[in-house]
């Protein structure tokens, strides 16, 4: 019993120890302008069983279990957050990247992969669709505090969220022409069809009931509201999954779908959802770290063919894949370029290159330690210069018109108030207006303005100045109405 108690006590020990230096990491990371995924993977290997041997993992089930649950956070943390009125102009070619684009670029790397590895074409293809798509969790983190313009941000963004499905798809289609257990193309189209159709209208129906709840039941704890949502997360990938549709477009969709609809508690909810999601990824990135196998990994033939498939996914395929998808979609050269850049990989390459493991296709491990290449040169080169290259393309945007953070005034939800701290930048037009000239719902009261460190009483004639600080008692329900005529 004493052995197994201390050994146990030990775990406890070395988790504590990893998460203080992975939280400390990011900061690091940040500092260096480095993504802090490559941080967590170095830590996954260094633990792992060829570095410091703490912990010796290499279960692909238990790796892609951690990982799809890992990436319901994280897609229901940025799609929670996801304004739709921001991405509703951008929605179609958005959807254009996340489908069609993802085919373009899989089909060119696959194409690549054949002559660089030698591979048959459906074992090309398959590598090709592992890398395909662009990766929620790094693009949400990259695009955080960039000030890149609106239409682009939300179009990075959109194509994310709703382009693992088609990645996903890819891949169980080109296991099972590498195992020759397809069903032929009529199945291929039938099954793609009810993919895409029933998880994004499994997404919106667990959206709907999820909000009905969210808004009708009152729970004794303030802290259970956010726990209650997440839950409507699982709720939408394990249903969509378990109809044969896609899990994370579910996920997505419902997401949305809250976050645009009222949302109760909706500070608490976000700032759980932002912690919770660290975690997740911080979870994430050190199992799949634990797989990287260093005396399989840093091999010449696998390095430089590695990097070769990379430079040429990052300067070719995406490029095209971003060019074709949006044609006739008015963005400018400049912007097309700036996404063909903002293509970053991340943990759902990795993620998806658990699967041919799992399924048994022979040279698996090879697989993995080639997306694991490209993953970490795509975060290394694009992810530490798109915000440079945002500034000398001109895509980005004049600094935010307004800063806005809530605070909750009853915890508990039997009065849905709040009171909303507002920022007013030099370019809103609210600068030198009179309050009662700004239009503000009539529920909303402005309780006081600092200004200067001073406060200021206010009135219908007070007329704003640039950085002046508004708090302002709300119903949740009027927030967003009020940040929109604030920044007109």
């Amino acid at each position: 019993m004493l052995p197994e108690l201390i050994d146990s006590n030990f775990i406890i020990l070395a988790f504590s120890l990893i998460l203080i230096v992975s939280i400390l990491g990011t900061k690091f990371a940040s500092k260096v302008n480095t993504p802090s995924l490559v941080f967590f993977i170095t830590l996954g290997i260094l633990i792992g069983s060829e570095g410091l041997n703490i912990f010796d993992f290499y279960n692909p089930k238990i790796a892609q279990l951690i990982g799809m649950m890992a990436l319901v956070v994280i897609l229901f943390d940025g799609g929670i957050k996801t304004n739709w009125t921001t991405i509703k102009p951008v929605v179609i070619p958005s959807i254009s990247l996340a489908t069609l684009g993802v085919v373009i670029t899989s089909f060119i790397l696959g194409v690549a992969a054949k002559y660089i590895f030698g591979l048959s074409w459906p074992e090309a293809l398959l590598m090709g669709s592992l890398v395909g798509s662009t990766d929620a969790a790094a693009v949400f983190a990259m695009l955080k505090g960039k000030n890149i313009n609106d239409r682009l941000e939300a179009t990075l963004e959109a194509e994310s969220g709703a382009n693992d499905p088609m990645a996903v798809f890819l891949t169980v289609t080109l296991i099972s022409f590498v195992q020759m257990e397809s069903n032929g193309v009529l199945w291929l189209f039938g099954s793609f069809l009810w993919n895409m159709g029933g998880g994004l209208f499994i997404g919106l129906l667990i959206g709907w009931f999820g909000n009905k709840a969210l808004q009708r039941v009152t729970l004794n704890s303030s802290g259970l509201y956010p726990l209650h949502a997440l839950s409507f997360a699982f709720l939408a990938y394990s249903g969509a999954s378990l109809l044969n549709a896609s899990g994370l477009l579910a996920v997505y969709t419902a997401a949305i779908y809250i976050g645009n609809t009222g949302l109760k508690h909706r500070n608490a909810i976000l700032q759980f959802n932002e912690g919770f999601s660290w975690i997740a990824q911080i979870v994430l990135f050190i199992t799949l770290g634990l797989f990287v196998i260093p005396s399989t990994l840093f091999q010449w033939e696998i390095i430089w063919k590695a990097l070769l498939l990379s430079f040429i996914l990052m300067l070719i395929a995406r490029p095209i894949a971003a060019f074709l998808s949006t044609i006739g979609m008015n963005f400018n050269i400049r912007e097309k370029l700036l996404l063909s850049w903002a293509g970053l990989r991340g943990a759902v390459p990795i993620v998806l290159a658990l699967f041919p493991m799992i399924a048994g296709i022979e040279n698996s491990q090879v697989y993995f330690n080639v997306i694991f290449f490209v993953v970490l040169t795509s975060t290394l080169f694009q992810g530490t210069t798109i915000s440079w290259l945002a500034e000398k393309l001109k895509v980005v945007k004049p600094d935010s018109n307004i800063q806005v953070n809530h605070m909750e005034l009853l915890s508990i939800g039997k009065n849905n108030l709040e009171i909303v701290e507002i920022v007013i930048g030099e370019n809103t037009k609210a600068v030198g207006k009179k309050i009662k000239n700004l239009g503000l719902p009539t529920k909303a009261n402005i309780t006081f303005i600092l200004r200067n460190g001073e406060t200021v009483s206010p009135h219908g004639n007070i007329t704003l100045q640039e950085n002046d600080l508004l708090y302002i008692l709300t119903p949740d329900n009027e927030v967003e109405r009020m940040k929109s005529i604030l920044k007109e």
